[in-house]
């Protein structure tokens, strides 16, 4: 039990990589008020964990019908889930990619986007969100703590976002990535794990 929570935990918080979203908020947040800030932080963190607990409680179902059996949306998400970690490694650094998505004209709601989405409701979120609560194999307790990780996972988000100047001075830009960079290595491992786990149970 304790081993699952740490790798449920261990997998939200490479997924949706609450350091690397530091940059992200005090880029988009640089000339608003503490006030403002705090309310951006709070609104982007309900806005990720809703749409996150949403495909955890309902994304099976929605497999089931459309009938694609989870050993095969396993390997699809496990794939999808290797190249996001790829990109973490190889591609830019979370922090540049997402800071250069920002454009005050085109961006009504900063909190939502780039924050909530994809920030921190990633693709690859997600897909570690249907993936951890398989019904087959976890009972209804199971899912719920795995649901309790993703929130403690988005809460740890929020405190990061709500202390980053503070945060930022430390780390910079250059840290950011090279943390972005080590969850992306984790996160490659977890990816094949379950490439693996899903040939061998659709075959």
């Amino acid at each position: 039990m304790l081993s699952d929570l740490l790798t449920s935990f261990i997998t939200f918080f490479t997924v949706i990589d609450p350091i690397g979203t530091i940059p992200v908020f005090i880029a988009i947040t640089a000339a608003a008020k503490p006030e403002l800030r705090r309310k951006i932080a709070t609104k982007a963190a309900i806005v990720a964990a809703s749409v996150l607990l949403f495909f955890i409680f309902v994304g099976e179902v929605i497999l089931d019908a459309i009938d694609i059996p989870l050993p095969a949306f396993q390997i699809a998400g496990g794939i999808v889930l290797f190249l996001f970690a790829l990109t973490m490694i190889f591609g830019d650094s979370k922090p540049k990619e997402e800071i250069s998505q920002v454009d005050d004209k085109e961006t009504e709601d900063k909190a939502i986007f780039p924050l909530a989405m994809p920030s921190l409701a990633s693709p690859g979120a997600i897909m570690a969100a249907i993936l951890l609560t398989e019904n087959n194999k976890h009972a209804v307790l199971d899912q719920g703590l795995t649901a309790l990780m993703m929130l403690v996972v988005v809460f740890i988000a929020w405190v990061l976002m709500v202390a980053s100047n503070k945060l930022f001075k430390y780390i910079g830009n250059g840290g950011a990535a090279i943390i972005s960079r080590v969850m992306g290595l984790l996160l490659t491992a977890v990816a094949v794990t379950n490439v693996l786990n899903g040939i061998r149970e659709f075959f």
